[in-house]
């Protein structure tokens, strides 16, 4: 079984990546989507970016189509949009599936360490009001679930979709963990 840190990934710019490139950061990697009703998350993400960047956290984005079909564009497309639309300044990856029988080697592993996520509920009921099937613990809810990787590598939390960056559970996590030495 390959490392979380060995997982090849690509960038949005085609170029080769892995975790370990960002070893002794604190990660939060988030599903992104452009045409999504979280899509406005972007700006929340670029905003905790920008603020605990120098303190050594590392957002990354990984486009995904797995919902509803709300990241059809290409990557160049997907990157163009963040950029222009959003000032997004995070590392962002080519597009992945993050659940099904094509899910991305990253996303298994993240799903495998935190099966649950917190203030998961909301988000499902509000989904399955709007008669939209939804996967069952531990896939992938929809865009923008977020996960947090410790500086020492390790998978330290998940967050259901609708936990925006400001909020306090994601911060006060993400908080703890910058303050672990590197």
């Amino acid at each position: 079984m390959t490392a979380l840190q060995d997982i090849p990934l690509t960038r949005i710019d085609g170029s080769p990546d892995t975790l370990g490139a960002h070893k002794g950061k604190v990660l939060l990697i988030v599903n992104v989507a452009s045409k999504c009703g979280l899509t406005p998350q972007y700006a929340g993400l670029e905003k905790l970016f920008e603020d605990k960047r120098a303190q050594g956290l590392e957002v990354l984005g990984f486009p995904a189509n797995n919902f509803k079909g709300q990241e059809p564009g290409t990557d160049a497309e997907i990157a163009d949009f963040c950029t222009t639309t959003f000032n997004v300044q995070f590392p962002m990856y080519s597009k992945i599936s993050v659940v099904g029988a094509d899910q991305h080697p990253l996303y298994a592993a993240l799903t495998k360490a935190q099966p649950a996520a917190t203030g998961e509920g909301p988000m499902r009921e509000r989904l399955q009001g709007f008669k939209i099937e939804t996967n069952a613990a531990p896939d992938v809810l929809w865009n923008f679930e977020k996960f947090v990787i410790g500086r020492n590598g390790a998978v330290v939390a998940r967050f259901s979709p609708d936990v925006g960056a400001d909020d306090p559970r994601l911060v006060s996590v993400i908080e703890a963990e910058l303050a672990k030495p590197a």
